[in-house]
C-alpha cells in the first residue's frame, strides 16, 4: 500500500469531529462516575484519560475544574434521562409492570443524584440554579407528570386522579423506609405494596 493509500484509508477510518457540545456532553459523562468514586478530588488529567482525550482538551470546552464539577452536579439533577426512560414505557403493559418499571427508572435517576450530591456536597450542597431549563421544583413536577402519564390509561380504576396517584407513588420512592434486619424491596414489591395495601389477599 502507497502513503498516497494509506493516507486515504486513514482519513476514512477516522470518527467525525466532535462540536464542543458533543465534546462537552461526552467529557460530563465520562467524569460523573468518577466524581462520583473520587468527589471534588478527581482530577481533570484523570477524567482525560478515562475520556481517552489530551487534558488540554478538557480545558477547550471548560473553564476550569470547577466549571467541569457544576455541569456535573447540573447533569445528574437533570431530569431529561429519567423522563425519556418513563416515556419509552410500554404503555401497553399491565399497570403493575409500568410502575415497577418507572420506579426503577426514577430510583436509578435518585442514586445518581445522590452519588453526585453526596460526593461535592461539602461544596455546598446547593442546587445550580437552572437545570436544562428546569430548577428542583420543576424537574420535580415533569417527572411526577411523566409518570400520571403512565397511570392515565388505567384513570377509571383510581381511587384518586392520576396526578395525585403519582404524587404519593413518587413520595413513596423517596421516603421508602430502610431497616437493618429487611431487604430493601424490590420494584415489583413496592408496586404490589403501594397498588394493594399492606395486608394480604384474603386478610379480612
Amino acid at each position: 500500500m502507497t502513503a498516497a493509500e494509506q493516507n486515504k484509508t486513514t482519513t476514512r477510518r477516522r470518527a467525525p469531529a466532535m462540536s464542543p457540545e458533543e465534546r462537552r456532553a461526552m467529557i460530563i459523562q465520562t467524569a460523573i462516575p468518577l466524581i462520583a468514586e473520587y468527589g471534588a478530588a478527581v482530577t481533570t488529567a484523570k477524567v482525560a484519560r478515562a475520556a481517552g482525550i489530551g487534558e488540554g482538551t478538557i480545558f477547550r470546552v471548560f473553564a476550569d475544574k470547577d466549571e467541569l464539577l457544576q455541569a456535573c452536579m447540573a447533569e445528574a439533577l437533570s431530569p431529561e434521562h429519567a423522563i425519556r426512560e418513563l416515556d419509552a414505557i410500554d404503555m401497553s403493559q399491565p399497570l403493575p409492570d409500568r410502575l415497577a418499571e418507572a420506579a426503577e427508572a426514577l430510583q436509578a435517576h435518585m442514586a445518581r443524584m445522590g452519588a453526585i450530591a453526596g460526593s461535592l456536597g461539602h461544596r455546598g450542597g446547593k442546587h445550580p440554579g437552572t437545570v436544562r431549563g428546569a430548577g428542583r421544583n420543576e424537574s420535580t413536577t415533569r417527572l411526577r407528570s411523566a409518570l400520571a402519564e403512565l397511570l392515565e390509561p388505567d384513570k377509571a380504576t383510581l381511587r384518586r386522579p392520576p396526578e395525585q396517584i403519582a404524587a404519593l407513588f413518587f413520595g413513596l420512592l423517596f421516603t421508602q423506609p430502610r431497616t437493618d434486619d429487611e431487604p430493601d424491596l424490590t420494584s415489583q414489591e413496592l408496586v404490589e405494596l403501594f397498588l394493594h395495601g399492606a395486608q394480604s389477599a384474603g386478610a379480612e
